[in-house]
């Protein structure tokens, strides 16, 4: 049998980014500029790393509402660890990192352990996150200045930041694991068949936890990134975020209920939400009419998700028989 693999919907994803840059460059003079573009791509490593992550849970037929809560916990307990312990900056990283995975576990472990729905657990730690956040910074923006300002700012020479470098690193990393690896597999078998995978011998509940804790690492990370950006932390960073990954992983075409994603299209889906919002930004677009128009493309995204396969397997046999 001939097997054919074109990759329509990276095409399609990258298609409609052009799209969008065509546009906005049309609608308004100071987009299409090397300024907007480097802004653009300084702003995404928080998101990027973060919607990585949900892309491996929505991958298991799962959801973290809590990434946005944990990543402004993370971002506080790294401010606090270097503005009142004064500790150096790796330890405050590893303090956030180590925030973020324990969040992300304590995620798995309740939800897979216990068979409880990922949205339950997930809605509680957002709150116990948002909570934490409060308490650690006591409902205070602390500002950290030079001392975290070399994760966010632009390199001298190739004006992007080192948090941009490293988010890459890890959308390449993801799309290894999960297209190279067993552990990749298994998370899409999971995703499509959980009770086949547990009848084949695999136990996937350990599996289900390590995708939650790296989901929490991620959002960990995010909030690194968060803080070398705005050099501030902020208890109030991240309300929202969660939905801005939810919708970056779902313009990529990864399921809603599991067992098909790719993380490279995630990335694509990333910089089609950050072109949408600068692009509204320049326009002049109030807020509120920001978030009407970026729903408007989730559920686009979800209704195209619903027909994608029909459509992909009627061009490929189009194709074939030609």
């Amino acid at each position: 049998m001939l097997k054919i693999k074109l990759p329509w919907n990276s095409l399609g994803l990258i298609a409609v980014l052009l799209a969008l840059v065509l546009f906005f460059s049309l609608a308004s003079e100071y987009f299409f500029t090397g300024v907007t573009f480097r802004t653009l791509v300084n702003q995404i490593p928080t998101l990027t790393v973060i919607a990585v992550g949900m892309t491996y849970v929505l991958l298991i037929a799962g959801i973290d509402l809590s990434v946005g809560s944990v990543m402004a916990l993370c971002s506080a307990v790294m401010g606090i660890v270097i503005a009142d312990m004064g500790m150096p900056l790796p330890v405050a990283i590893a303090a956030a990192l180590a925030s973020g995975l324990m969040a992300g576990l304590v995620n798995g472990l309740i939800s897979a352990r216990w068979a409880i729905p990922s949205f339950v657990v997930t809605l509680g730690m957002l709150e116990i996150a948002r909570g934490g956040a409060y308490l650690v910074t006591n409902s205070e923006t602390r500002y950290l200045g030079s001392s975290v300002e070399i994760i966010g700012s632009p390199l001298a020479g190739l004006g992007v930041s080192p948090a941009l470098i490293f988010a890459v690193v890890v959308v390449v990393v993801a799309q290894f694991v999960l297209s190279k690896t067993v552990f990749g597999r298994y998370m899409i078998a999971i995703g499509t068949n959980e009770e086949a995978v547990r009848l084949t011998g695999i136990n996937p509940v350990p599996w289900k936890i390590l995708v939650f804790a790296l989901c929490g690492l991620l959002a960990g990370l995010g909030g690194v990134f968060q803080l070398g950006y705005l050099q501030t932390a902020d208890p109030n960073a991240g309300i929202g975020l969660e939905l801005s990954a939810i919708a970056a992983v779902v313009i990529g075409g990864t399921s809603l209920t599991g067992g098909r994603g790719s993380v490279v299209n995630t990335f694509i889906g990333v910089l089609i939400i950050a072109v949408i919002q600068t692009g509204l930004a320049q326009m002049g677009v109030s807020e509120p009419s920001k978030r009407i128009i970026t729903g408007a493309v989730i559920i686009a995204a979800v209704l195209f998700d619903q027909f994608r396969d029909p459509m992909s397997h009627r061009l490929r046999t189009i194709l074939l028989r030609r």
